[in-house]
C-alpha cells in the first residue's frame, strides 16, 4: 500500500492534465505557472527563485518559475525511474532523488549536481524514500521500510550508516528539516489518524503539532524564514489514514511553525493528493509556495 502511494502516479494517472500553480499565503491569490497535458508531481522551488523542479514519468525536469519557456529535462544518468520524493540542497547546487532500481524496483536515494550528472548512491538498502536535506548539507532524512516497519531514518549525505529516528507503530513519513536544522517535521499515524509531528534532529522530543478531527495531514514543509508550515490534508471520510493517493479533493493547509501563533487553516482546496505537495516547494521569499492540481 505504501509502495503504491510513494511511487509516481499510475499509468492511468500519467495521462491526466496537471496544472503547476503558486499561491500567495497573504492574499490567497493563485497563479498558474504551466498547464501540462500529462501528470507532473512534487515541485521544488530553487533557492535562487528562478526555477521549479518537478518529476514526470520517471524523469526530473525544471521550468522557469515565471512560466516562461519550455520545461527542461535534468540529466539524471541511469536514474530514469525517479518518484516524487526529491529535494534540493540548501545552497541550490545539489539534487537528491529517489530512484527505483532496475534489479528489484525498490526506491533508493541518490545525489547528483542540480545541473545534471551521474547519480551517486547514498542508501544501499531499499525501499528508501527521500524527503529532507539538512541545512548544513551533511545529512539526509527519509522514510524507509526495515523489517516490515516504516520509520524515519537519517544518513550522512556522503553515505554511511543510517540512524533510525522513530520507532512508533504504524507509518512515519515525510521527514523534513526546519531551516535552522534543529528540528525535523514529519507525519505519523501512531495515534490512529495521520497528523503532523515535530522532533529534534536526533529523534528526541517527538511532539504532535496538529489535532485535526476532520483531516489526515501529510508532508509538512517549513518556510525558509522558519515561520510557516504548509501541508496537504485528506478528508477522513475519503481515504484511510495511512494512504496518500492521487485523485481526491484535498486541502492545502497553513499553520505557524510554533504551532500556536496561527492555528492550521485551509489556504486552498484542490483536486489532487499524491504528487501535489510531497516535497518542500516554498519560494525563497517565504510568501509563496507551489503545488500541482489535477484535472478531475
Amino acid at each position: 500500500m505504501l509502495f503504491m502511494a510513494c511511487v509516481s502516479a499510475s499509468a492511468q494517472q500519467q495521462q491526466k492534465k496537471c496544472t503547476l500553480e503558486t499561491i500567495d499565503i497573504v492574499t490567497g491569490e493563485r497563479t498558474v505557472v504551466h498547464v501540462f497535458p500529462y501528470t507532473v508531481e512534487a515541485p521544488n522551488w530553487t533557492p535562487d527563485g528562478r526555477w521549479i523542479v518537478y518529476n514526470s514519468q520517471g524523469k526530473i525536469y525544471r521550468i522557469k518559475a515565471d512560466g516562461k519557456g519550455e520545461p527542461q529535462e535534468i540529466n539524471t544518468g541511469f536514474a530514469r525511474n525517479c518518484n516524487n520524493d526529491h529535494v534540493l540542497s540548501a545552497n541550490g547546487k545539489q539534487l537528491a532523488i529517489s530512484h527505483h532500481t532496475r534489479e528489484d524496483f525498490q526506491s533508493r536515494v541518490y545525489t547528483l549536481p542540480l545541473k545534471g550528472g551521474v547519480p551517486r548512491l547514498v542508501t544501499p538498502v531499499g525501499p528508501s524514500y527521500l524527503h529532507g536535506w539538512s541545512p548544513d548539507g551533511k545529512t539526509l532524512v527519509y522514510c524507509a521500510q526495515r523489517d516490515k516497519q516504516w520509520d524515519i531514518y537519517a544518513i550522512p549525505a556522503e553515505g554511511g550508516e543510517e540512524t533510525r529516528l522513530t520507532e512508533a507503530p504504524g507509518l512515519d513519513d515525510g521527514p523534513e528539516y526546519a531551516p535552522d536544522g534543529k528540528h525535523i517535521w514529519f507525519n505519523s499515524v501512531r495515534n490512529g489518524e495521520m497528523q503532523i509531528y515535530r522532533m529534534r534532529n536526533d529523534g528526541t522530543e517527538q511532539t504532535q503539532m496538529t489535532f485535526d478531527s476532520e483531516r489526515n495531514a501529510w508532508f509538512p514543509h517549513v518556510s525558509p524564514n522558519g515561520k510557516w508550515v504548509c501541508y496537504v490534508a485528506y478528508h477522513r471520510s475519503d481515504i484511510a489514514p495511512d494512504q496518500h493517493l492521487p485523485g481526491y479533493d484535498v486541502d492545502l493547509m497553513l499553520m505557524s511553525a510554533d504551532g500556536t501563533t496561527a492555528a492550521p487553516r485551509v489556504i486552498a482546496s484542490i483536486f489532487g493528493g499524491q504528487g501535489s505537495l510531497n516535497v518542500n516547494s516554498w519560494a525563497p521569499d517565504s510568501r509563496r509556495f507551489c503545488f500541482v492540481s489535477f484535472e478531475r
